[in-house]
């Protein structure tokens, strides 16, 4: 298990934290940050050295951090950087933990994606209501009856687990049946950028990125924004046949002992 400081010394998330910052300066103005305007400005958002000294570091320093360079990083230093580019509780945990400082039991490689009968029978308690279990990479491991009815994604005869980001982005049907497929897909692919930084070491998410991106001019559009978000639940309109358009809400839980596999259950809204 890689700890706190092989983290921070990993060339790829010294790479990923780098562009991370950068995405995140270039979308704050200087008006935002309450500083004066200086005639043109060849880059969007803040340069580095406004930056630093809003942080109170040094420009030299930051322009390393940025730039991918070994060097360490304290929690002070983060939550100064955090504040200053005005990240959300989601977007600092996510510079914490691409910077090394999350708590271990974050930067833990995933244990698998075993699903004990135990969860998966749980989907099949809860029929009526659509309900499903996936795992971190979006596959989904368990599913009830009503499920499969909602999702026609979900049919029995796949060769592989179906994955909801890889229907998403790259099924034409999807873009049908999800009525606000746009907001939907933003953050699932936000989901899916923070579940990636809490693995560096997992090969499975940059191979699924890899497909979508090759596959999905939005991914590939909106993969280097670097949004990030937590899984929850909310309302959700879907293009049900016979129907028209349904609004649902669900409702998303972690399962104790593997954090990264959720059990989403839908209910139509106002019944």
């Amino acid at each position: 298990m890689p700890n706190r400081t092989d983290q921070a010394a990993s060339p790829d998330r010294r790479r990923e934290l780098g562009a991370f910052l950068r995405s995140r300066r270039e979308r704050i103005t200087p008006d935002q940050a309450g500083l004066p305007r200086t005639g043109r400005r060849r880059t969007p958002g803040l340069r580095r050295e406004e930056l630093a000294l809003l942080a109170g570091i040094s420009a030299t320093w930051y322009t390393y951090l940025e730039q991918g360079r070994d060097i360490r990083t304290s929690e002070q230093v983060l939550g100064a950087l955090a504040s200053a580019l005005r990240l959300d509780a989601y977007e600092r945990g996510h510079l914490f933990r691409l910077a090394g400082q999350a708590p271990e039991a974050e930067v833990e490689s995933p244990a698998g994606e075993a699903l004990s009968p135990e969860v998966a029978a749980v989907p099949l308690l809860l029929q009526p209501h659509p309900a499903y279990v996936i795992g971190g990479t979006y596959d989904v491991l368990a599913h009830n009856r009503a499920a499969g009815e909602l999702f026609p994604c979900l049919a029995a005869g796949a060769d592989r687990p179906v994955n909801f980001a890889r229907w998403v982005f790259l099924d034409p049907a999807a873009r049908e049946f999800v009525v606000d497929w746009e907001t939907e897909a933003r953050g699932l692919l936000a989901r899916l950028r923070t579940l990636a930084g809490r693995h560096p070491g997992d090969p499975r998410y940059p191979r699924l990125v890899e497909e979508l991106r090759a596959g999905s001019p939005e991914v590939r559009a909106w993969w280097p924004r670097y949004d990030v978000q937590a899984q929850g639940g909310g309302r959700k309109r879907l293009r049900c046949p016979g129907r028209g358009v349904v609004e649902f809400a669900y409702t998303a839980f972690h399962v104790a002992g593997q954090p990264d596999q959720t059990l989403v259950i839908y209910a139509e809204a106002g019944a």
